[in-house]
């Protein structure tokens, strides 16, 4: 995001404190933004009832854009929604979920769940061929994906840097 707005200096983040993952976001979209010397606003989320006054005081706020961490509050459902707040408020927005940006938010930027699944169901075969669960290695995502919606970035009068575009894994067009 920030190399699709160089000049911005406030970022939001949206986030649910009923995600396990919530702690590790936070820390690291801290430790993003001392690198990238940007401001941060973290704005929680705990119903879909709280998305329209999160995006409305970002918005307030002056961010430049905002990051939605990946829950199942936002990447499983309501990312319709999601999308619409983001053109409403004018925030260009990232995700963690590509099915977040299919549903017109602005580029995601998360693990490729189809190679999560293939590795899961080689973890399945072995399961099923008789090796016990304790016994198999936790594995980290080691695929990611950049997905970029050039409809959603013309709304919103971006122009998204042609080496973003040559990176990106996809592009809705």
């Amino acid at each position: 995001m920030k190399e699709t707005l160089p000049h911005a200096t406030r970022f939001g983040v949206l986030w649910s404190p009923t995600a396990p993952s919530y702690r590790p976001v936070l820390q690291a979209a801290e430790a993003a933004s001392l690198k990238l010397g940007v401001q941060l606003l973290k704005v929680s989320v705990s119903t879909v009832a709280d998305f329209d006054g999160a995006f409305a005081a970002m918005a307030r706020d002056r961010v430049n854009a905002v990051f939605v961490h990946a829950s199942a509050l936002t990447a499983r459902t309501n990312r319709p929604l999601l999308a619409e707040l983001a053109l409403k408020h004018r925030l260009p927005t990232i995700f963690g979920v590509r099915a977040n940006v299919e549903a017109g938010g602005l580029m995601s930027y998360g693990p490729d769940y189809q190679d999560l699944s293939r590795r899961a169901a080689i973890y399945i075969d072995k399961i099923l061929k008789g090796a016990k669960p304790a016994d198999l290695p936790v594995q980290q995502p080691t695929k990611f994906e950049l997905v970029i919606n050039l409809k959603t970035a013309k709304v919103l009068g971006l122009a998204v840097p042609q080496s973003l575009l040559q990176r990106a894994d996809e592009v809705i067009e």
